[in-house]
Formats: structure tokens, C-alpha cells, sequence
């Protein structure tokens, strides 16, 4: 903890980026809370909650792929202000939706409010070692993590206090103003060198060809085996952490008979887990080489799919508790430690692309693992699609260990032109 208080003291950047993303992210969440709470309380239907997270869902195939590009062509601090005032602004429309005959407006409105939050996340990630030093960037990232974890169960208490105090209209405007906020602290960032990407080995033009920029950038993550093992695990993390979505629904309200309170209790333990793990990984970076930190993930993943099995088969309710716990701190060692090597190893001039398709290849994968949970719960045990769930899991584990033992998880090249493998325009890139 003393290393995070040190960078929150010494660092104003950092400082004005953590404070924003406490105030955005909590915003978040009583949207998210209101929106739900909104569709149930009005229509009492299960299946349009679905409906909205599928609208929340499905920009991101775009949305991903867009802000990669833009986040490698422009001036990264602009975009993330801009997505935080378009953010403020359909965050207000909510209000409009307030009424029963208007509630279809929640699915253009989630949707577009999800179109626009690439722009800013992945825009956080790519321009963290723009302002933190190289010694410190592991404790930035690890802080950054802990507190995105932290602020979804804050968020969703704070959400569902102030819905059920003040009502939903209080909650959206809420939301526009922690947007507002956010938008105010990124605006105050200040960085010597700009906040424009160093273009090094991509082939600079005015013209902006969102499709073949793309596609570089995919070119670029094949041709580096380290920043390739990171996205197949994070796929192959995203094929059981969907499907936890659904289960963990059902294990609080059918597989044991404690309802809302089982299924808090199944998200409480959850994110102490992740809480955990992204502190333990936090101590443990400062003390490790590169190596250690293979090793590290390599067990974390190992732990994260034994605990997830663990998790669809325990018995007692303590275990299940225990098992899941397990599990998500896996997740949250593996989480600090493959963000960590993504900031030290990308180059600058493809981080937005990366980040943004690690982020789009997750919500695709997610969508999809979480619509095969809900279809087979119709036919299978909860205990049955957790455990197919888990094995998917353990993809992780093989991809990192198999890789790793045939000697491809070296560092990346550290100068932005040693990129060989890169292909501009059908030539290599010299």
C-alpha cells in the first residue's frame, strides 16, 4: 500500500487519472444499477435485462476495432475527453426513458454509451507509460486494476442505495456529472512529449484507412509471440468468465435456495478474490524478473481453472465461497501481471490497437459464453455448464505452458523499428 500512496503523492498525472477513474467508474455503476432495476421494476421481464446486455455487448465489435485505430492516429488525451463528454451527454438521456412507453430507448442508449467507452478505456491503458516512469509503471498498473475491482462492488452498493433513496432520475444524472469530472481530470493531464503515439515503424499518412490500419495492428500482435500468448489466454479466460456471468445466478437462487442474498454473496466473494489477487500480484511484481513473472502466470491460470472445476462441484456453500474466491484471485494475479507486460513490451505506436482488441476479442468472446450458458440451462445442471465452463478455462493454462516451453514467450523488441514481421502495404516493414 505504501507504494500506491507514494505514486498518488509524487505523480500529479497519475493522481488526476486514479481520481477520475474512481469518479467515472463508481458513475458507472449507477447507471448500470438503474437500468436494470428500471426494466424490472416497469415489466417484471428477466428476458429484456438480457436484451440490454446484449445491446451493451455488441457495439464493442466495432467500437473496438475503431478506437484502436483512432487511439494510434490522434492525440489520445482529446479522445478520452471526448469520450467522457459524449458519455455526460447520453448518460442524460436516460431520462428520457424514465416512462414505461419509453423504455426502448435503453437499448439505443446502452448501446451507444458502449460505442463510446473504447475510446476512454483503452485510451487509459495506452497512455499510462506516457505518464508514469518505466520503475513505477507496474505499480500504476496494479492500482489501476485493484481499483477498477474495487469500484464495481462500491459502485453497485452506492447505485443501489441512491436508486432506491432518491429514485432512477437521480442516478442518471449522477452518472453524466462523474463523466464530467472524469473529462475535467484527463483534461489537466500534462505530458512533455504530447499524448500523440510515436508512429516509429507505422507508415505515416494523413489518410486514415481504418481497415488496413486494423489489420497492421493484428499483423503487428501475430508477429509478437509474447503479446499473442497474452490475447489467446485472455479469449480463452473470456470462454468461462462469461458463462460465471449465468452461473452465478443460478448457483445463488437454484442450486442453493438463498436467492439475492446467495448470489451477492457468490459476486462478494468473487471480488474479494480479484481484490486479493491484485495485491498479492502487486507485491510480488516489484520483486520479480521477467521470467518470474511467466512463472507467476502460469500458475495463476493453473489455479484459476482448478478453483473455477472446484467452484461447479463443491458441495458445501463455504466451499463454493472458497472455490470461487480461488479462482477469481488467479484471475487477478494473471490480470496485473499480463497488463503489466502489455505496457512494457507493445510498442507505442500499436498500444491503442492492442489494448483495444484485447478488449473486443474479450466482450465477443464473453457474449458468446454467456449466450451458450443460457441456452444450455434449459437442458443441463448448473453444476454441468460449470463445469464445461471450467475446463474451457483451463485453455488458458495450456496455451501459456505450451507456448513457454517451446521457447516463444521472449521479450518483445524494446525499439519501436524492430519490427520485421510487421507488413506495410504487402512489404516488410525495415
Amino acid at each position: 500500500m505504501g507504494g500506491f500512496l507514494q505514486l498518488l503523492r509524487s505523480n500529479r498525472n497519475y493522481r488526476l487519472l486514479w481520481i477520475g477513474q474512481v469518479i467515472s467508474e463508481i458513475g458507472d455503476h449507477f447507471n448500470t444499477v438503474a437500468v436494470f432495476s428500471l426494466i424490472v421494476h416497469r415489466t417484471g421481464s428477466g428476458a429484456l435485462v438480457s436484451g440490454v446486455m446484449i445491446a451493451r455487448a455488441l457495439p464493442m465489435l466495432l467500437a473496438g476495432p475503431l478506437a484502436g485505430v483512432w487511439l494510434d492516429r490522434a492525440d489520445r488525451r482529446q479522445l478520452m475527453i471526448l469520450s467522457d463528454v459524449v458519455r455526460a451527454g447520453l448518460a442524460l438521456g436516460f431520462l428520457a426513458a424514465l416512462e414505461p412507453r419509453d423504455l426502448w430507448l435503453l437499448f439505443p442508449l446502452s448501446a451507444l454509451l458502449m460505442f463510446a467507452s473504447p475510446f476512454f478505456t483503452s485510451g487509459r491503458a495506452a497512455i499510462l507509460p506516457s505518464i508514469v516512469e518505466p520503475e513505477r509503471l507496474h505499480t500504476a498498473n496494479s492500482l489501476t486494476k485493484i481499483t477498477q475491482w474495487a469500484t464495481i462492488t462500491a459502485g453497485a452498493m452506492l447505485g443501489g442505495l441512491a436508486v432506491a433513496r432518491y429514485g432512477y432520475a437521480w442516478a442518471f444524472v449522477v452518472n453524466s456529472v462523474s463523466f464530467l469530472f472524469s473529462a475535467a481530470c484527463v483534461a489537466r493531464l500534462h505530458s512533455p512529449r504530447g499524448f500523440r503515439p510515436v508512429n516509429g515503424c507505422v507508415l505515416e499518412t494523413p489518410v486514415l484507412q481504418p481497415w488496413r490500419d486494423y489489420v497492421e495492428g493484428l499483423r503487428y500482435i501475430r508477429s509478437v509471440p509474447l503479446i499473442l500468448a497474452i490475447c489467446l489466454t485472455q479469449v480463452g479466460w473470456a470462454t468461462g468468465g462469461g458463462a460465471a456471468q449465468v452461473l452465478f445466478t443460478l448457483f445463488g437462487e437454484v442450486v442453493y435456495p438463498y436467492g439475492a442474498m446467495g448470489l451477492g454473496t457468490i459476486w462478494g466473494f468473487a471480488g474479494v478474490g480479484l481484490l486479493v489477487g491484485g495485491v498479492l500480484a502487486s507485491w510480488a511484481g516489484l520483486r520479480l524478473d521477467f521470467q518470474g513473472y511467466k512463472r507467476w502466470i502460469g500458475w495463476a491460470f493453473l489455479l484459476h481453472a482448478v478453483a473455477y472445476i472446484g467452484f461447479s462441484q463443491a458441495r458445501p456453500f463455504w466451499l463454493v465461497l472458497l472455490m470461487i474466491a480461488l479462482s477469481r484471485l488467479g484471475m487477478g494475479v494473471a490480470g496485473v501481471f499480463n497488463t503489466t507486460l502489455l505496457l512494457r513490451h507493445v510498442a507505442d505506436a500499436y498500444r491503442g490497437r492492442v489494448f483495444a482488441t484485447i478488449e473486443t476479442l474479450s466482450w465477443t468472446t464473453m457474449m458468446a459464453s454467456m449466450a451458450l450458458a443460457g441456452w444450455f440451462s434449459t437442458s443441463w445442471h448448473p453444476r454441468q455448464i460449470g463445469l464445461a465452463a471450467g475446463l474451457a478455462s483451463c485453455s488458458t493454462f495450456v496455451i501459456w505452458a505450451t507456448m513457454d516451453r517451446s521457447g516463444k514467450l521472449q521479450p518483445a523488441p524494446q525499439t519501436e523499428l524492430a519490427l520485421q514481421e510487421v507488413e506495410v502495404r504487402g512489404k516488410p516493414v525495415v
